[in-house]
C-alpha cells in the first residue's frame, strides 16, 4: 500500500459498489484509518468504532428510520409497499411505539421461553441434517444455503408461528426480495423488488391470521390474535407488521449465520473436528462467527437534533450510519481483531444490537446454531467445501448465495 488514505467519499462508493459488498472488510479498514467517528462532507457519518456503535445504540436521540424519519429522507416512500410496511413495525419504532410494541411481542421470546424450545429446535435440527444427507448421497453437490441454511431457520419460526410446513419454503424469495429493500437506495425504483416481496408475504399472513382466527392453535400468533381481541395496545396492521418482520428476521440473519459457521468451520479442519468432539466449544465458536462475520453489518439511525458525538458535530436530520461489522473488528477493543479466534476471551459483539433494540431473536439464533452445527459436523464427518462459496451483493444484509458442497 502507497500509505496514502482515500477519502471516505470515495471509500464509501466502492463499498456501495458490487465488489465491494462481496468483501467489505478492507473498506472498513479504510475507514477506520480516518477514525471512529467519520462525517463525510458535514451532512453523513459514519461509525466504524466499537465504542461508539455502543453509544450510538443507546443514544435516544439517534432515531431508527419511522415514518415521520423517512418522511424527512425518502421522497416518495409511502408509494412503496416495502417501506410502508417496515416503519409499522417495532425494529423501525421509536418510543413510545417501540417500547409498548416490544412488550407486546418480547415475552415470547424470554430466555425461559428459548429454553422451553429447545426440544423443537432439536427435532428440527434432525430433520435439516438428514435432508442434507439425502440430497448428497453419492457424491452430489448440494447448495447448502436453501436446502440447509434456510430450511432449518424457516422450519424453527415457521413451527413457532404457525405457518403450514408446506408454504414455508415458498417464502425464500420473497423474503430475500424484502431484505434488498434495506440497502442504500439512490432511486425509489429500486424498491421494486422489495415491494413485491412485502405484497406477496402480507397478502398471505393476513389470510392465515384470518385462519388462526377462527380456529387457534397452538402457535405464537394464535396467542397474539387473542391478546389483540381481547384488548391489548395493538392494532391489527402493528401484528401484521410484526408477524413479517418476525418471519423475515428469525430465517434471513439465521441462515447467513448458519452459512457463516459452517463455511469457517469446513475451512478450519481443526476447529471442525474440536465441534465434532467437544459441544462446548460451539458456544465460543457461535460468537466468535457473529463478530468475525456477522449478517447484519451496517445499521443506520438519523440525528434528532444536534449533538456532538465524540468529538463529531452530528446536525439534526442528518443519517449516522453504523458499521457494526467495522466496530467487531475494532483493534481497541479486540486484539488482532482479522484473525478469527473462537477462543478470545469477553467477546461482545455488536451483531444483535444493543440497549432497547437489541434483537428479540438472539437467544433463539444462537441456541439453534448451537444444537445445528455440531449435529451437521458429526452426522457427516466427510462434508467439505465443493467450489467457491458467493455471496449476495448486498451489504446491510450480507450473507452467501451459494455454499456448495458435498457430504462424501
Amino acid at each position: 500500500m502507497s500509505g496514502i488514505l482515500s477519502e471516505p467519499l470515495d471509500i464509501l462508493g466502492r463499498l456501495l459498489a458490487p465488489e465491494g459488498k462481496q468483501n467489505p472488510y478492507p473498506l472498513y479498514e479504510e475507514m477506520r484509518a480516518h477514525g471512529p467517528v467519520v462525517t463525510i462532507a458535514g451532512v453523513h457519518t459514519f461509525i466504524t468504532g466499537y465504542a461508539e456503535c455502543a453509544q450510538a445504540l443507546r443514544e435516544p436521540r439517534l432515531l431508527s428510520t419511522d415514518a415521520a424519519v423517512q418522511d424527512q429522507r425518502l421522497q416518495g416512500w409511502r408509494e412503496h409497499s416495502s417501506w410502508r410496511w417496515l416503519t409499522r413495525n417495532m425494529l423501525f419504532s421509536n418510543d413510545p411505539d417501540h417500547d409498548r410494541l416490544r412488550r407486546f411481542f418480547g415475552n415470547a421470546f424470554s430466555a425461559r421461553r428459548v429454553a422451553e424450545m429447545r426440544s423443537l429446535v432439536q427435532e428440527l435440527a434432525y430433520d435439516a441434517v438428514r435432508h442434507v444427507a439425502t440430497l448428497g448421497a453419492g457424491g452430489q453437490v448440494v447448495d447448502l444455503v436453501p436446502e440447509f441454511s434456510f430450511r432449518f431457520p424457516m422450519a424453527v419460526i415457521g413451527r413457532l408461528l404457525g405457518v403450514p410446513e408446506a408454504d414455508q419454503l415458498g417464502f425464500r424469495e420473497a423474503i430475500g426480495d424484502i431484505t434488498s429493500a434495506l440497502e442504500p437506495v439512490r432511486d425509489p425504483r429500486e424498491l421494486e423488488r422489495g415491494d413485491a416481496g412485502m405484497d406477496l408475504l402480507a397478502e398471505y399472513l393476513t389470510t392465515l391470521i384470518a385462519r388462526l382466527r377462527e380456529t387457534p392453535g397452538p402457535d405464537l400468533t394464535s396467542g397474539w390474535i387473542k391478546a389483540l381481541d381481547e384488548g391489548a395496545e395493538i392494532t391489527e396492521e402493528e401484528l401484521l407488521a410484526n408477524f413479517m418482520l418476525l418471519l423475515v428476521a428469525a430465517t434471513e440473519a439465521p441462515q447467513d449465520l448458519l452459512s457463516n459457521t459452517v463455511r469457517l468451520a469446513l475451512e478450519q479442519p481443526a476447529h471442525a473436528a474440536r465441534l465434532r468432539e467437544n459441544p462446548a466449544f460451539v458456544e465460543s465458536f457461535v460468537k466468535e462467527t457473529l463478530r468475525f462475520d456477522p449478517a447484519v453489518q451496517v445499521l443506520n439511525r438519523v440525528a434528532s437534533e444536534d449533538l456532538d458525538f465524540f468529538g463529531a458535530r452530528v446536525t439534526a436530520h442528518s443519517p449516522v450510519t453504523l458499521l457494526i461489522a467495522a466496530g467487531n473488528r475494532d483493534p481497541r477493543r479486540f486484539d488482532n481483531p482479522l484473525v478469527f479466534d473462537p477462543a478470545r476471551p469477553d467477546n461482545q459483539a455488536l451483531t444483535f444490537s444493543a440497549g432497547g433494540h437489541y434483537c428479540l431473536g438472539a437467544a433463539l439464533a444462537c441456541m439453534s446454531a448451537e444444537v445445528v452445527l455440531p449435529l451437521l459436523l458429526r452426522s457427516l464427518p466427510e462434508l467439505s467445501l465443493a467450489g467457491d462459496a458467493t455471496f449476495r451483493v448486498q451489504v446491510v444484509q450480507r450473507g452467501h448465495e451459494h455454499l456448495p458442497v458435498t457430504t462424501n
